[in-house]
């Protein structure tokens, strides 16, 4: 028989809620953000040792500003020269990989988990998550939400106030909500 976090890794529905391990991986990340956001914003080293701590792999170079928020922290990979402005939170049942040189502004949300449109199901506490992945070099505005099963090509702008529910293709502008593409940038 499967354990809650083996559905979870197979993209199959399963319950977070009354899981004592998914539990208490969630609580032993919360404490890290806790941790992590009550230092001083000065407290560079501190800071860079927990995010390393905390998530899943990082770069060398890299700032996430306070506060942030995640799940679980193992499934969060940062690639080089990563930034993320204030009140970032990463829900992260499934992964969340960005590669290098990704900007994220304030408010922006990535969440791999959503919950069953059939209310037995959903009433049950069951959920889902699925894998968000972030390319080179691409720029996320500002009050951006990421939604489960999302790529995001590398180059791209995903303008302020999006919510993007599909996958958007390398080399794009795209904006709204739903966020769409409406225009291509030049390699």
């Amino acid at each position: 028989m499967k354990t809650e976090k083996e559905k979870c890794r197979l993209g199959e529905l399963y319950n977070a809620n009354y899981d004592a391990e998914l539990i208490g991986e969630r609580q032993a990340c919360n404490e890290k953000c806790h941790a992590y956001n009550q230092l001083s914003p000065s407290s560079l080293k501190e800071r860079e040792a927990i995010i390393r701590d905390l998530l899943g792999k990082t770069g060398k170079q890299f700032l996430i500003e306070q506060p942030f928020h995640c799940d679980y922290g193992y499934n969060i990979e940062i690639g080089e020269n990563f930034y993320a402005n204030v009140n970032c939170v990463m829900l992260d049942g499934a992964k969340i990989t960005f590669g290098d040189n990704v900007f994220i502004a304030p408010n922006c949300g990535f969440y791999t988990a959503g919950h069953p449109l059939d209310v037995t199901q959903r009433n049950q506490g069951l959920e889902y998550a699925y894998p968000i992945t972030v390319g080179n070099n691409v720029w996320i505005g500002a009050q951006v939400c990421v939604l489960p099963g999302v790529s995001i090509g590398d180059n791209s702008v995903i303008g302020a106030g999006s919510v993007v529910t599909k996958s958007i293709p390398a080399n794009s502008v795209a904006v709204g909500n739903p966020c769409r593409v409406i225009r291509k940038l030049e390699e």
